[in-house]
């Protein structure tokens, strides 16, 4: 026995063993737990792996709600549109399979690269969309060669559809893909990956929550090629909430015609509420193909255009008020008691101020007049001298009273507030005084003071309805795909002019003179016999030498900027329009002619309540002035 073990004693054998046998249990003991791991915690996980071989998930896109107008008519919907979709993990030569989809469908090589490996954290055999609103020829090819192409996909999904093309385009807005800097914002991050459609303009933006619909998805079995053999499950997607808004089809479509190949903007508001009834800025675009992708070069052309299309002029754009503003200024005068409305005031064809002489836009002034007149002849000379005993402070106290310099609230992005200039404002601005002659420029609503078109609308619903000025609000209500109303519109107030009653009807009767007294600069406008009541405007874009009729012997980018604002039926206000033309020379003969089809389409409608809605008609802005109007 002792030979056997040597020098070896049977007891360390012994201990040697038992540790042997103890890493023998410890190793088994580790292997169980890994195989309970991997077959029963993780059973789910490898069990999908395994599916993903012969099974791929495919997104069922939510049809986004519908949008109507006013009355029910729609103009916003959907269509289906077919998809190019690639699972990269199933394609067998990618060098081929992108040659082949660029002769085929002409895919950008570049894009195509950058599709491909651009999202990190795509998951696995999950498909990436390639390109969407295939043609039928180009559909025709795709499925001509899939056999050619293992991992292409197509699929027919649901596309934005815009009835009436750039009409509601700066209003509505467009649908597009999210992008990494949509996925960089946390509220997009949660619900949406790369190349999820998401509203990214207008009123699609703002009510995208309503809007967007929940998702479904299908399961596609799929050959040892990646080619879609059938559907074995299929989860329905849920469609979004419809929109009804306040706009008035008919209204809107006016409006776009009649600023058609102009730039400018045009809105028409409800004075008793802030519905929104029309919303224009022109030139404009289409929405649609917005929607379903353009290129880059198409992209850059149209943010590169110098007429900056994609720019809401209505909410956006910020011009002098010009004369547009007298009404208001007479309205401080009255209720400070500057003047009365029996105060005369010698307006002769300059006022001479401090060793220079600022013109009135007519030649031949208008002699002695009061305020009434002063506004239905827009005499440039009585605001000047009522201004200087006003003072800007005073004149900025008016203003920001009827919503300048602040935003009106409406729920779209990007919407400015323009300026009201005051000796503080320029002191902190620039850091200089405030000088008289200053003060003269802002009286006639030019110098530093700036406005969109919506604040300028707002204004004059203040005036229309006695005091009130409301939140512009575009819907009207939200309903499920089951009819359900989750939402109504309900007037907001801003705020109260404070203003009283007597003052503000001593503006709206002369805003009635505008249009219906000898010497009013849009008396044409009477002819409509609709009770127009209102004020042209003028504002300069540079200092010129000389006034012309003739705007054509002035450079386009040198020609004033042409302004409407007005109201009616003037007895009882139910549409309140405001109109600006840039460069368009003179509010009279640009800017009024396209306010009253306007009023037109919105007054001469089929009585509320009827549901009908007339067919749409092209509409042509006339031309026809007064000839002694320049205003």
């Amino acid at each position: 026995m002792s030979g056997y073990f040597g020098d070896k004693e049977p007891a360390e054998f012994k201990r040697r063993s038992q540790i042997a046998i103890g890493l023998c249990i410890a190793a088994f003991f580790i292997l169980s737990v890994r195989l309970w791991y991997l077959q029963v915690k993780e059973s789910d996980y490898y069990s999908g792996l395994s599916l993903n071989n012969s099974v791929r998930l495919i997104k069922a896109v939510a049809p986004r709600g519908v949008i109507y107008d006013r009355t029910g008519a729609k103009i916003t919907d959907n269509r289906p549109g077919y998809e190019l979709l690639i699972v990269p993990e199933d394609v067998k030569d990618m060098a081929a399979t992108k040659a082949l989809l660029q002769r085929l469908v002409g895919i950008d090589g570049d894009e195509f690269d950058e599709k491909i490996v651009g999202d990190k954290k795509r998951p696995m055999f999950q498909a990436i969309k390639l390109k969407e609103e295939l043609t039928w020829e180009e559909t025709v090819k795709i499925e001509s060669y899939k056999f050619e192409m293992p991992g292409v996909i197509l699929d027919v999904a649901p596309k934005r559809h815009y009835l009436y093309n750039g009409a509601f385009a700066h209003l509505i807005g467009y649908v597009g893909e999210v992008n990494e800097k949509d996925i960089k914002d946390s509220a997009v991050n949660e619900k949406y990956v790369l190349h999820d459609n998401i509203g990214k303009y207008g009123l699609e933006r703002a009510h995208e929550g309503e809007l967007k619909g929940q998702d479904g998805g299908k399961s596609i079995e799929v050959d040892a090629h990646g080619r879609k053999i059938r559907v074995v499950n299929w989860t329905a997607p849920y469609p979004g909430n419809s929109m009804r808004l306040t706009v008035d089809l008919n209204t809107q479509l006016a409006a776009a015609n009649a600023l058609k190949d102009r730039a400018g903007a045009a809105i028409a508001l409800e004075p008793s509420s802030g519905r929104i009834l029309a919303m224009v800025s022109s030139p404009s675009f289409d929405p649609n193909g917005l929607s379903t992708g353009i290129s880059k070069d198409e992209w850059n052309e149209l943010i590169g255009n110098p007429f900056d299309i994609l720019n809401n002029r209505a909410i956006q754009g910020l011009y002098p008020p010009a004369s547009t503003f007298k009404p208001i200024h007479a309205a401080a005068a009255l209720e400070e008691e500057t003047i009365t409305p029996e105060t005369r005031i010698y307006s002769g064809p300059a006022f001479r101020f401090a060793g220079r002489d600022y013109r009135d836009w007519k030649e031949e002034g208008h002699g002695t007049i009061n305020v009434h007149k002063a506004i239905v002849e827009s005499s440039d000379t009585f605001f000047y001298q009522v201004g200087l005993k006003l003072g800007v402070d005073t004149l900025a106290k008016y203003s920001r009273l009827f919503g300048f310099g602040a935003k009106t609230g409406i729920n779209l992005a990007n919407e400015k507030s323009g300026i009201v200039p005051s000796s503080a404002w320029k002191n902190k601005v620039y850091g200089a005084k405030w000088f008289d002659g200053e003060t003269i420029s802002v009286s006639v609503g030019q110098g530093y003071m700036l406005a969109t078109p919506l604040q300028l609308a707002n204004a004059y619903a203040a005036i229309a309805n006695n005091g009130t000025l409301y939140v512009p609000q575009a819907v009207e209500e939200i309903i499920t795909p089951a009819g359900t109303v989750i939402k109504s519109f309900t007037p907001k107030v801003l705020s109260h002019l404070g203003i009283d009653k007597s003052t503000l009807l001593h503006v709206k009767e002369a805003l009635h003179g505008v249009t219906h007294e000898d010497g009013g600069t849009a008396r044409f406008l009477s002819a409509s016999n609709l009770g127009i009541a209102g004020k042209t405007g003028t504002a300069q874009v540079i200092k010129l030498k000389t006034r012309t009729k003739n705007i054509q012997s002035i450079p386009y980018k040198y020609r004033d900027h042409a302004w409407f604002a007005g109201f009616a039926p003037y007895d009882d206000p139910k549409i309140v329009v405001v109109v600006i033309v840039e460069h368009g020379g003179f509010g009279a003969s640009a800017a009024a002619p396209v306010a009253r089809e306007i009023f037109k389409a919105y007054l001469g409608k089929p009585s509320e309540g009827s549901g009908a809605v007339s067919e749409p008609r092209v509409i042509k802005a006339s031309t026809e002035t007064d000839e002694a109007a320049y205003d």
